[in-house]
């Protein structure tokens, strides 16, 4: 397995920011050592238990962050008090929106979570002086517009299990907890499903029996292996894309 090698000026950066998956493909893989040991010094870490809320519609937040472990649900609130799942942050996403104090969205912890947490005023004055970061940042919005555009195509033309099986396919990549081999098998590596039955439903705009019958479908189909409740692995990812539309 490859593993990314320390750029030289990451010598001047903290030690436990060397390595962190944020410095390494985050908001933080566009600074320099020096840099990074600037902004270090305005961040704080924030741990929050499955279930925990940790931006509400009504805050007024007073850091931005971007998540180094776990996953983090992103729901909007009706005007009849219903949630309704918009998005998954996983590591190294940015939690936040620069130069706004309103938060259009209630994020929570959907499991154990990390944050790497940064002072608004701090943040916005670093990226004013970075325009490195500004532009990853530009790029990651970008990112999840385009990740929006493609949940609206499977909301508006995929099949039930296209759609249970793009869900699938998006945790094991973004968790990488598959490690794909050359032409496209994984290793059978259990991991987590992030969300209850009926959550899943809720995202995918399916009902709760139908989510469960093309978990089911899936599995005799030998697409996936369901290790419990709240666990799943995949023998094949190239199975699971082709599934997945």
């Amino acid at each position: 397995m490859h593993v990314k090698t320390m750029p030289a000026d990451d010598r001047q950066a903290p030690e436990g920011c060397r390595f962190c998956v944020i410095r390494q493909s985050g908001i933080c893989s566009a600074l320099t050592g020096e840099e990074v040991t600037r902004l270090s010094r305005i961040a704080h870490h924030r741990q929050y238990k499955a279930g925990q809320t940790i931006l509400s519609c009504d805050d007024k937040p007073d850091f931005f962050a971007a998540v180094s472990s776990g996953v983090v649900k992103v729901s909007k609130l009706l005007l009849d008090g219903r949630q309704q799942i918009v998005g998954l942050l996983f590591p190294p996403d940015f939690l936040g929106r620069v130069f706004s104090r309103q938060i259009p969205y209630f994020a929570e912890a959907a499991t154990h979570v990390e944050l790497c947490c940064f002072r608004h005023a701090d943040f916005e004055r670093m990226l004013k002086d970075h325009s490195e970061m500004s532009q990853h940042l530009l790029e990651h919005s970008l990112d999840k517009l385009d990740t929006a555009h493609d949940w609206m195509v499977l909301l508006g033309r995929k099949t039930a299990e296209e759609r249970v099986a793009s869900l699938l396919y998006l945790l094991v990549t973004r968790s990488k907890l598959a490690l794909v081999h050359d032409h496209g098998a994984s290793r059978d590596t259990g991991f987590e499903l992030h969300l209850k039955r009926e959550e899943m439903a809720d995202f995918l705009g399916l009902t709760y029996e139908t989510v469960i019958r093309q978990l089911k479908a899936l599995y005799k189909k030998d697409i996936i292996c369901l290790n419990g409740r709240r666990e799943f692995s995949v023998p094949d990812l190239a199975a699971l894309a082709k599934a997945a539309g």
